[in-house]
């Protein structure tokens, strides 16, 4: 199963580091990056595999919050199947 990570703020250095490190940690593998930066903002998109997360997926939704609030970021982090239905015609 995989999940669907969004990230917006101000750009600064170590953003992807960051999160790639805390979705490391808990053993989410990340499958696909895609990011820009527009003027002084940047924003990125995350596919990740959950398959063998170390932590109850809703927990690693709130620490992935609390990583975007310690870095002045929104992070958003939706299971794919969420994702899929609330995007299906």
């Amino acid at each position: 199963m995989n999940a669907i990570l969004s990230v917006v703020g101000h750009d600064t250095v170590g953003i992807l580091a960051a999160v790639a490190s805390k979705c490391s940690a808990h053993k989410a593998n990340v499958n696909d990056v895609k990011q820009t930066i527009i003027d002084d903002f940047f924003a990125m998109f995350m596919i990740i595999n959950i398959d063998k997360l170390d932590i109850d997926f809703n927990d690693f939704v709130d620490e992935m919050t609390s990583l975007g609030k310690e870095k002045k970021l929104e992070i958003h982090c939706m299971h794919e199947d969420i994702f899929n239905l609330m995007h299906k015609i």
